[in-house]
């Protein structure tokens, strides 16, 4: 089985990010695809307020803005624009 026949979904829960595609470009100007995976992880948030463990697959750009803000205010601002969690 190829990697790529591997169906695993790469979509961040908050952003929406999710696998680009694109082409390997040599020196001859030869194009040949390739994809741009989503730097996915899966982990495990604990939420205070609510007093209850909640496991999100998020982009590390976004596990960043989670240290910075905090779970609650990043949850908080998903479900404003509508995103179901």
């Amino acid at each position: 089985m190829h990697p790529k026949d591997v169906v695993m979904s790469k979509i961040c829960q908050i952003t929406g990010k999710k696998v680009q595609f694109g082409n390997n470009v040599s020196k001859a100007i030869n194009k040949t695809k390739r994809r741009f995976n989503a730097n996915i992880i899966s982990k495990r948030f604990y939420i205070p307020e609510e007093d209850r463990w909640v496991k999100l697959k998020v982009s590390t750009s976004v596990l960043k803005t989670i240290n910075k803000k905090g779970i609650s205010a990043v949850l908080k601002d998903a479900k404003a624009k509508g995103i179901k969690l």
